[in-house]
């Protein structure tokens, strides 16, 4: 099968065009622990010819490890013989940025023999105001054809289509002399050909900058980003609700139906408490997954995106983070599974990483639980101001601030403690213009992410699940957790908690708490003996209340669920987006111990306080 690739600069449609040639035929391939996708399909109309979809970089001189891996794969496909045409996308209405890439890559492509031609993207924004690009003069002075498309309107895409159908010219027009022309003559080049050949007028220049001046005004651009970012959470947090919702009920609606067939007990129990309970454990993120991908990716196709990044910048810097940093951290107090995925927006790998080491301490939904039942249980219900303030609402307030804290400041800590100014990126921006959001690529990438999530972190997260079933349910069958393998070791590890005031059931819970942090609930209720305390905390919390533990007991227990990575589907991800397993568990063993110590000391103070 004959390959053709496609190539382009971010922001220029690329991702838009090959789904409209391709028609989603397509599959992605991932480089483990950098933001990389390749995708490739079977061209519409075209049967035995094959698209690949290059990721989108400014120039073949790559500055960051993402622009390596895709300059790298675009010159050891210019050595395969089964490519056989290479297509360069460029923005029409920035012709000037798109065109120096284009020599680039038609230099290197004559060095290898293969032909191009240019295709010129956004030709339908240029008609709408009126604008006229040279094309004829252009194709001349590139000595390659260069073809007026849209893919959001689909103009071209059929002449393109009649291009590829016909075997590539023997006999072109090369341009000898490029082979060996320097880079910074095709810049100089392609500032002439732009000027000479581009869209005459400011009339685009002139609508960017009238919208920049007020999403990056100091008063409504602060109001514009707060707004935005608000619908964003809500998104994450309440909007995917219902699918979350949708995910639990088919799961119980099929274990209902399920289990009750099988005859043997084990067996049922393993499928009823194991199989689904450890399924939806992660299956319910997945919504959130698709609604965050899916939200980001409307924003960074509109635009604003950027605009958020620079806007946040200032503020964020002083962490040790970038701009680029705070939809992931925003993101996390929904879940650090959706947070993780969106870092990949960060172009800096030293940021980046520092990004991943705050985001498990963002105060996410699945503390929330745990959260509720400490603070009702030790935290006095008396509010006042006609109910607006209460000391409850003041202690919840006050932990997701102190988590939100912590990762900023540890972020802040660890870059000021291995600065490295020579190896880091700069915070290099590109203000792409606002634009119309392409629904088709971003439903394709939110589904990609959504699937990435279940096939890969999905087969780590249910092989713990049931590790901590086997070890609660032998050798008693479930009888009772207290006398479960899982119950002996709460017991071995009893001294450990002991410092924090906490019993073997407090240590149950909390290892339990590892599959998912709410079962900590979950747990504690098993152990006393109350049924769906997740659902119902009320009995839970006069059970606690009933057994005299230390108000520093439970601000302690506040403090270790604030900082300890509690989450093995955060590890997972975490483990699979940074291609660093040894990272991963020096944050899950480093955080482990900040809580443990920040609670021994919180209990210990508080007991001191309180006497």
């Amino acid at each position: 099968m004959s390959k053709i690739i496609l190539i382009g600069s971010p922001n220029s449609g690329k991702s838009l065009l090959f789904n409209r040639l391709t028609g989603l035929s397509h599959k992605v391939a991932n480089f483990p622990g950098i933001t990389v996708d390749v995708g490739s399909g079977e061209l519409q109309g075209l049967p035995g010819k094959r698209l690949v979809d290059f990721p989108g970089t400014y120039s073949l001189q790559a500055i960051s490890a993402e622009e390596e891996v895709a300059v790298g794969y675009f010159e050891d496909a210019l050595t395969d013989p089964e490519v056989e045409q290479v297509l360069c996308l460029i923005d029409a209405t920035r012709l000037e940025k798109s065109l120096y890439f284009t020599l680039q890559i038609i230099r290197d492509c004559e060095r290898h023999g293969k032909p191009v031609i240019v295709l010129a993207n956004m030709i339908d924004i240029l008609d709408k105001h009126g604008l006229e690009l040279d094309v004829e003069g252009l194709a001349k002075a590139l000595h390659t054809t260069v073809l007026p498309i849209s893919g959001r309107t689909g103009k071209g895409v059929d002449t393109l289509i009649s291009l590829l159908a016909q075997p590539a010219a023997a006999e072109r027009e090369p341009r000898k002399h490029l082979i060996d022309t320097a880079d910074a003559i095709l810049r100089g080049e392609a500032h002439a050909l732009a000027h000479r050949y581009g869209p005459k007028g400011d009339i685009l220049v002139r609508t960017q900058t009238r919208l920049d001046s007020f999403f990056l005004h100091s008063l409504t651009g602060g109001v514009s980003f707060f707004a935005i970012m608000y619908l964003l959470f809500q998104s994450i947090f309440t909007w995917s609700a219902p699918a979350m919702d949708a995910v639990e009920t088919a799961l119980a609606w099929t274990a209902d139906r399920v289990v009750p067939m099988l005859g043997n007990t084990v067996v049922a129990d393993f499928t009823a408490d194991a199989l689904f309970s450890g399924i939806g454990a992660f299956l319910v993120f997945v919504p959130q997954i698709f609604v965050l991908t899916f939200i980001i990716g409307l924003l960074e196709d509109s635009g604003y995106m950027a605009r958020a990044a620079l806007i946040c910048h200032k503020p964020l810097r002083f962490f040790g983070l970038t701009g680029k940093s705070f939809i992931p951290l925003l993101s996390g107090t929904a879940c650090a599974i959706p947070a993780i995925y969106a870092a990949r927006a960060i172009d800096s790998p030293r940021k980046r990483l520092l990004t991943y080491m705050a985001i498990p301490l963002m105060p996410c939904s699945a503390r929330l639980p745990v959260y509720t039942l400490l603070i009702a249980a030790f935290i006095p219900a008396q509010t006042s101001m006609g109910g607006l303030l209460g000391w409850q609402g003041l202690a919840m307030f006050g932990i997701y601030f102190f988590g939100m804290f912590c990762g900023l400041l540890i972020t802040g800590i660890v870059s000021r403690a291995a600065e490295d100014h020579y190896t880091d990126l700069p915070f290099v921006l590109e203000l792409p213009p606002y634009r119309m959001p392409g629904l088709i690529p971003i439903l394709r990438n939110s589904v990609n992410r959504a699937k990435h999530f279940v096939t890969k972190a999905g087969k780590i997260i249910f092989t713990v699940t049931v590790v901590i079933w086997v070890l609660g349910y032998f050798p008693n069958y479930g009888a009772d957790l207290g006398e479960s393998w899982l119950g002996y070791l709460g017991h071995i590890v009893e001294p450990v908690f002991a410092p924090m005031g906490l019993d073997w059931r407090y240590g149950v819970a909390i290892f339990t708490s590892f599959a998912a942090r709410e079962v900590f609930v979950g747990t504690l209720g098993t152990i006393f003996g109350i049924e769906g305390a997740d659902e119902n905390m009320i009995p839970l919390v006069e059970h606690i209340q009933a057994s005299d533990l230390a108000l520093g007991s439970g601000l302690a227990l506040l403090v270790f669920f604030a900082i300890a990575l509690q989450c093995v589907s955060t590890v997972a991800i975490l483990a699979k987006e940074s291609a660093s397993r040894s990272l991963t568990m020096k944050m899950f063993v480093g955080y482990f111990l900040l809580a443990y110590v920040a609670a021994v000391l919180v209990y210990q103070v508080t007991g001191w306080v309180v006497g």
